[in-house]
């Protein structure tokens, strides 16, 4: 590999039955899923997606918990294995489950950041509000569209594809409108909040509050840029990096920023740890040159480590 590795961490919305099939085959990952069966009410990471309903799945307090227990779990599996210098972002939640691959957090403590992070923004959520994805649409047509049904840009993906939140009500005339408009695609992701935007503000300050006790480091280890989701820039002092990630849960996620630092690190080996194949399906458009999979790719640990040692 002679560029760095990019190991992007999902955010909620592909939580899945199996998502824990492949990294509770690795005793690497077992510590992880010890201690997160501590904030699943003592049930088993794999145990609880194949049981719970729907409903509780894809709420914030367990999809938080989970994508995080998936991105470290992944991560105790393939850091031995990565040889050179590598380059972590994080979407939404995932931006989260990154320090902790960074070293930044403990397993212990940013599961409990997980739960508290799902916490505030439930309570500071203001109603029944959500996130929609639109594929097709320019920015400006964008604005528009949210102007004319009190939205907000959520993410930024790429050029032509955004993610906006807003009440929920607003977003189902907002879908119709784009369809009029010429999207290609609009989808109504199965998240309760309207995460990064202004309806979060609250969530955004006391989630500042949890992480502020934190004894944060100088600086990374070596090897390690961490890039920040509201801009795309290197983490390069922690303890401001965490007031940035605190703000994010309520300012725009610039997905596409990251993606571009990626490139310009000179990346050409992308995985995406799950669950879902959401990153990987982006950063094979953002980063054409580059090899790229997802862990849900695989169905073994030996998988995925065959394809990072020949990529």
């Amino acid at each position: 590999m002679s560029g760095p590795v990019a190991i992007l961490c999902s955010g909620q919305g592909a939580q899945h039955a199996g998502m824990f099939d492949l990294v509770a085959q690795a005793p690497e990952a077992r510590p992880i899923l010890d201690v997160a069966r501590e904030f699943l009410g003592g049930v088993e990471p794999a145990r609880f997606v194949r049981e719970v309903d729907e409903e509780t799945l894809f709420s914030n307090r367990a999809g938080q918990c989970l994508c995080c227990t998936q991105a470290l779990a992944a991560w105790a599996v393939i850091r031995p294995h990565l040889p050179g210098a590598v380059v972590l972002a994080g979407y939404s939640v995932g931006e989260l489950a990154v320090w902790g691959c960074a070293g930044l957090l403990e397993p212990p403590e940013l599961l409990r950041l997980a739960l508290a992070r799902a916490e505030v923004m439930d309570e500071s959520s203001g109603g029944d509000t959500g996130l929609v994805a639109i594929i097709g649409l320019h920015r400006g047509r964008i604005d528009e569209l949210c102007r004319t049904h009190t939205a907000h840009v959520a993410i930024v993906n790429g050029e032509d594809f955004f993610v906006l939140g807003g009440a929920r009500d607003g977003l189902t005339t907002l879908l119709d409108d784009a369809r009029r408009a010429g999207a290609t695609t609009v989808t109504l992701l199965r998240v309760a909040v309207a995460s990064h935007t202004p309806l979060l503000a609250e969530a955004s300050r006391r989630f500042a509050e949890a992480l502020a006790g934190t004894p944060w480091p100088c600086g990374l280890p070596a090897g390690i840029r961490l890039l920040s989701g509201v801009d795309g820039d290197a983490v390069l002092d922690p303890a401001a990096g965490a007031r940035k990630l605190a703000a994010q849960i309520s300012q725009t996620v610039r997905w596409d920023a990251c993606l571009d630092a990626c490139r310009a690190a000179g990346t050409e080996t992308v995985l995406e740890l799950g669950p879902g194949r959401a990153l990987a399906a982006m950063a094979r458009q953002a980063l054409p040159q580059a090899r790229v999979r997802s862990m849900d790719d695989f169905r073994t640990p030996a998988g995925v480590l065959d394809w990072l040692r020949r990529s």
